[in-house]
């Protein structure tokens, strides 16, 4: 054997001792890879499908040591232990409950999926908590870290952690068949002379896992609600980290609600008094973590017993106020009077219209016809308001001409004696604008929290609840985000247009004439990260809009206009109709004018 043949066999073994060493499973691998087998010799032995499942489920994980020291104090027995998980489910919730702390682990919302097509998880994981502080012998015991010994019956499932003979904690679920209701009892017996002090805390935190594509949206409209038993259902902040103390009554309910679904907790005899809190975590995945911190009354009966129940669910509006509680109050429908539009207005007319099981994008169509429909004597009054007003233009020109650009409080006064004679509103344009503004901007509240709208497609709209993505820029462009809708798009070349012939129609010149396409380009990058479902209402209403205009075009007559504006400029005063409101103000106003010119 040569030299170069004894290296080369010499460098092979190396490399082969190497791979050996570096490449060997790891300790976590073969477990991984025995409990394969162990499953693998299940299945050959016939083991069905859902008994091969509830041993996954059921395996054991190993926890740290605790000292025994500790084992001999209060709850001793219940500090150490396996954790187990034990699963209970209906048509419409998959619970997942852990004997370590005797609380839910999980939740999982059946027949709803995340954006990516993932099953929905409403929580889950070690961030979550839930549990009792109990000062118990002088040493302060979190239910969370105990080991409960669970029984199930059906959907019911009973954790018991004992503090000694017959005395112990109990957590009691019920699950009721498609419901998404958990009836949730506490119970300490045999406590009365060992807890101390006249309250218990109950503590429960919560990691919101992100569910929509666009998680500014799921920071928009999520929060922590609570209501007092005799007030109203308020939050805490959707834009920044906050603590509130609950001092001011008895708390009936708490929730960690996120956009479309939320988990509530209710007592049945209310809290004393409590806390709430909202972070907004950096790690990517999660929306908002929340914890509440809630007292419960403590009489040191023999049997205390605490009624409770959990929904976890949607944000559906008639499925939360089937709940009762006022739950429905965390669907956010605006402020005073946007809230009552949408609730008492906007939300009957489309449940109405979603009766007939049209699509989502039939229905918007529908609704914005009817809106248009109702708003169509405020439509005709404005545009002849407009027309009035662009009549009487020239005559506001000579006007202007007259008296000279130096003077304007003259040139108001004569404008005025120019109304007044000639019988027009000035603001006869703008107050049906106005007095339609509410139920417009009532939509800009409702879409975006509109349930039924969630994962609905319409054309190329796969989502109506969320933005459409015709460009995706792939980074953040100032103004615009990351992405450009085509919706909105074509709802803000909409607005231009019709901003064009708003011009056209009342005259406006100067800076007038500009200020009117500002606003359009201004929604185009705020209304860009909003849902499909909005800009479509806005786009259709737009065209609907051109529609009015033109119909009522056909239906005014300028010339007609004219000849009644000099019929009235004509009559002597004495012939004329009693003065209205306006027209005394504008007499008061062109008074205080002239007394003001004498002055000086």
């Amino acid at each position: 054997m040569d030299r170069n043949t004894f290296t080369g066999l010499f460098l092979i073994m190396i490399i082969l001792a190497g791979s050996f060493y570096f490449f060997k499973p790891s300790e976590a691998e073969l477990k991984k890879a025995k409990e394969t087998e162990k499953i693998d010799s299940l299945k050959k032995a016939g083991v069905t499908a859902t008994t091969l499942k509830d041993t996954v489920k059921n395996t054991a994980v190993a926890n740290p040591a605790v000292d025994s020291l500790a084992l001999k104090g209060p709850f001793g027995t219940a500090l150490a232990g396996t954790e187990l998980n034990t699963v209970i489910e209906n048509e419409n919730l998959l619970i997942t409950l852990s004997n370590k702390g005797g609380k839910i682990a999980s939740v999982q919302v059946k027949g709803q999926k995340t954006f990516d097509g993932k099953p929905l998880i409403l929580f889950s994981g070690n961030n979550n908590k839930f549990g009792l502080n109990i000062n118990a012998a002088g040493k302060v015991i979190n239910t969370n870290d105990l080991y409960f010994t669970p029984v199930k019956n059906g959907n019911s499932v009973t954790m018991r952690a004992n503090y000694g003979a017959n005395a112990y904690v109990e957590f009691a679920y019920d699950l009721k068949a498609a419901s998404n209701k958990v009836a949730f009892n506490v119970n300490l017996v045999g406590l009365q002379q060992v807890i101390s002090g006249n309250t218990i805390n109950l503590n429960w935190d919560a990691t919101l896992l992100q569910q929509e594509k666009s998680i500014e949206s799921e920071h928009r409209y999520s929060a922590p609600y609570y209501k007092y038993l005799d007030g109203d259902v308020n939050h805490l902040s959707v834009s920044k980290d906050e603590k509130e103390e609950l001092t001011k009554g008895k708390i009936q309910w708490v929730s960690f609600k996120q956009h479309f679904f939320s988990a509530s907790l209710i007592a049945k005899q209310a809290f004393e008094k409590g806390s709430l809190e909202v972070k907004i975590p950096t790690t990517p995945g999660q929306i908002k973590f929340y914890s509440a911190n809630m007292q419960l009354p403590y009489t040191h009966l023999a049997n205390q017993a605490y009624e409770m129940e959990f929904y976890f669910g949607t944000n559906k509006f008639s499925t939360l106020k089937a709940q009762g509680y006022d739950l429905e109050q965390q669907v956010d429908m605006g402020y005073w009077p946007l809230k009552y539009v949408n609730r008492f207005i906007v939300l009957p007319v489309f449940n109405f219209l979603n009766g007939f099981g049209w699509g989502y994008g039939l229905i918007i169509f529908a609704l914005t016809i009817l809106l248009k429909l109702a708003l169509s004597p405020l439509t005709y009054k404005s545009y002849l308001s407009m027309a009035k007003m662009r009549v009487l233009k020239p005559e506001m020109d000579e006007i202007k001409a007259k008296v000279g650009e130096d003077n304007p409080t003259l040139v108001q006064q004569e404008y005025l004696k120019l109304y007044k004679k000639a019988g027009v509103n000035p603001l006869g344009g703008c107050l049906p604008m106005v007095l339609q503004l509410p139920l417009v901007m009532a939509f800009f509240f409702f879409f975006p929290n509109l349930f039924e709208l969630r994962q609905e497609s319409f054309l190329w709209m796969k989502d109506l609840s969320t933005y459409d993505e015709f460009i995706r820029f792939g980074v953040k462009i100032p103004f615009i985000g990351d992405h450009l809708s085509l919706m909105c798009v074509l709802m803000t070349i909409s607005t231009l247009i019709m901003t064009y012939f708003n011009n056209q129609v009342s005259g406006a010149t100067g800076q007038m004439k500009y200020i009117g396409y500002i606003m359009p380009v201004i929604f185009l990058g705020v209304l860009n990260s909003y849902p499909a479902g909005l800009n479509y209402y806005y786009f259709l209403a737009n065209l609907m809009t051109f529609g009015q205009q033109f119909l009522i075009r056909k239906m005014v007559d300028d010339d007609k206009i004219h000849a009644l504006i000099q019929q009235n400029k004509a009559k002597p005063a004495d012939e004329k109709k009693k003065k209205s409101k306006f027209q005394q103000r504008l007499d008061d106003y062109m008074r205080q004018q002239q007394q003001q010119q004498g002055k000086k």
